[in-house]
């Protein structure tokens, strides 16, 4: 069978190479009001499927890895949502360094695009944690769902920078595998399905995402102020001590610097090098 017999029904991926190249030169020169906008909205949908995640891992079987995997398949909702529906996500658009390395975008370009939605992100995180606890989530399941909450983002916050950064790197390694299946795919039924093994494996094996940590973490820390909650969990207030800004910062800049790594290189430079390295 011929390589493009293989791919009737796909891109193939020097044709992902190509349009993944151009999609980062429009990237890079989205107005400011519509990628804030976006980014806005990319950080709420992560923040959708983290909630749908925190529900599912509620009192979850002992079937540990059964668990996991189920909770991962909740959790690709806020992918889905930011792919189908339309969105600028942070460790996503770090595949545009194809562009870069193409000379087709400039150090300015992706350097503004990396930070206007890193820190749009993280804001739609934050006001979708304000309008969680406003909501009263964390109170469902007899404040289980709070219990929840508060452990997930607890061993979020307790990780070691190493482990953080190590876990930050498969991620998004991860997660740009699952952008690079949805640019080759033609319908929204394979681009669901190029989401949800990518994002479901990552987040069954325990890897970090810096958005989702964005959300993940302050809820726990809304959650440790309930005390109710606290003690539900049995956890004693030195146990809660990671739960703190100090104590965000710790995960957050690891992940994220392992993110960058992992979808830059891992995935884009890979790539570029396979597929546009010296071509025209």
């Amino acid at each position: 069978m011929s390589l493009n017999g293989q791919f009737a029904d796909a891109f193939t991926p020097a044709q992902v190479a190509q349009k993944v190249k151009t999609l980062g030169v429009s990237k890079a020169e989205t107005p400011f009001l519509p990628l804030i906008v976006l980014s806005l909205m990319a950080g709420a949908f992560i923040s959708f499927g983290a909630m749908y995640y925190t529900v599912v891992m509620t009192n979850p079987s002992e079937a540990y890895g059964a668990a996991k995997m189920l909770g991962g398949f909740a959790f690709s909702l806020g992918f889905i949502l930011v792919v189908i529906a339309g969105a600028e996500l942070f460790t996503g658009n770090n595949l545009i360094v194809m562009a870069w390395a193409r000379k087709r975008v400039t150090t300015l370009q992706i350097a503004r695009n990396w930070i206007l939605v890193y820190l749009a992100n993280g804001i739609g995180a934050l006001i979708t944690v304000y309008l969680v606890f406003a909501s009263g989530f964390l109170d469902n399941g007899h404040h289980e769902v709070g219990v929840t909450a508060l452990k997930i983002g607890l061993a979020k916050a307790s990780l070691a920078p190493t482990e953080a950064f190590v876990r930050g790197i498969f991620c998004n390694a991860l997660v740009c595998l699952a952008s690079w299946m949805v640019y080759a795919s033609r319908s929204v039924t394979d681009k669901v399905l190029a989401v949800i093994f990518p994002i479901s494996a990552f987040v069954a094996m325990g890897f970090e995402h810096c958005i989702a940590n964005m959300f993940m973490i302050p809820l726990a820390m809304v959650a440790s102020l309930d005390p109710e909650i606290v003690a539900l969990s049995g956890l004693s207030a030195e146990a809660l001590e990671p739960l703190s800004m100090s104590g965000l910062l710790h995960n957050i800049i690891p992940v994220t610097v392992g993110n960058i790594l992992g979808g830059t290189v891992m995935v884009g430079m890979a790539y570029y090098m396979v597929y546009l390295y010296d071509r025209d």
